[in-house]
């Protein structure tokens, strides 16, 4: 428009030109001349009143920390709409925009170890920096594996996806255990499948990993709480070159072999069918030949580890 009214047309044919009215030509031309180019930008605009401000937020926020109404077990978007006397989406718009997912859900075990941070540090130390001479492993055990013989295969559903399929019936041929040993340098894992996991168990299978090291190293053992891991210091006077590392209570999760436990429950369990514990140690020994020769160490990313603990209220958490 400026540019055709620096040519002198007309107005009504710079209009008709770019199919407006000539009223805005006029406008737009005018702005030019008293403003310049700046003239050519919108007018600030207060925009629409503001109806739900902070003071909404925080009663949406202060509302969900409180009890919800007789009956229910937690609030949601209509609940809260309801109670505040506003529609839905105004509730869903303040949820969306604090990031809050009211009806998903995590569980999580809570260290109340008061030694927590001394020995996550130790744990931790040993992955960061491996010592020099020295072998640092991970051991658990996984107990009661279910031989568990049902149908499986494969299965369409309304959404015409094909999914894996299994039937909810099934029968059961007993259970074994898993004691596994992670090497934190190499990801390599030795396992022993046993019937039961008494601490004779335990001894016994430390007895075969610690064999396959020279003796003039050092075995560092990272382990959980559980109690066929305690009481063994008379082993440990036999095996003076192993040392074991306590992980705080309620945080096993600091033990590497709990990932390989989680690949391992994936890839060799989950949809699986055995009729026999013998042929559910099959699967297992089968497993780890196959998972050894391309093993990897995992590389700790955990940037902060805190023993955490659960917030009464959502207030505490979203200020």
């Amino acid at each position: 428009m400026i540019l055709a009214c620096g040519e002198r047309k007309p107005v009504k044919l710079i209009a008709k030109e770019l199919k407006t009215y000539p009223n805005k030509v006029i406008y737009w031309r005018n702005r030019y001349v008293d403003i310049g180019l700046d003239g050519l930008l919108d007018k600030p605009r207060s925009g629409r009143p503001v109806k739900y401000d902070r003071a909404f937020r925080d009663k949406i926020l202060k509302l969900i920390g409180s009890q919800p109404p007789k009956g229910y077990a937690t609030w949601d978007g209509p609940l809260l709409a309801k109670a505040l006397d506003v529609p839905a989406d105004a509730v869903w718009s303040v949820l969306r925009k604090e990031g809050i997912h009211l009806q998903r859900q995590r569980s999580w075990c809570i260290s109340t170890d008061r030694n927590f941070a001394s020995k996550a540090a130790d744990i931790i130390g040993l992955y960061l920096s491996l010592p020099l001479n020295a072998i640092v492993i991970c051991v658990d055990e996984k107990p009661s594996i279910q031989a568990l013989e049902r149908k499986t295969g494969f299965v369409m559903t309304d959404n015409k996806k094909v999914v894996r399929g299994y039937k909810s019936t099934y029968k059961r041929h007993g259970t074994l255990n898993l004691f596994a040993a992670l090497e934190v340098s190499t990801g390599l894992v030795r396992g022993k499948v046993t019937e039961k996991k008494k601490r004779e168990d335990f001894q016994s299978f430390m007895d075969d990993v610690v064999n396959e090291y020279p003796e003039d190293h050092e075995i560092h053992v990272i382990l959980d709480n559980y109690c066929t891991h305690k009481k063994n210091e008379e082993w440990l006077l036999k095996h003076k070159n192993v040392h074991f590392h306590f992980t705080p209570t309620s945080a096993s999760w600091l033990n590497q072999v709990e990932i390989w436990f989680g690949i391992f429950t994936r890839k060799a369990l989950r949809g699986a069918s055995f009729t026999s514990p013998g042929e559910l140690k099959q699967r297992i020994v089968d497993f780890i030949e196959q998972y050894n020769p391309e093993s990897k160490p995992f590389k700790w990313r955990k940037r902060k580890v805190v023993g955490s603990q659960l917030q009464d209220t959502i207030e505490n958490l979203i200020i």
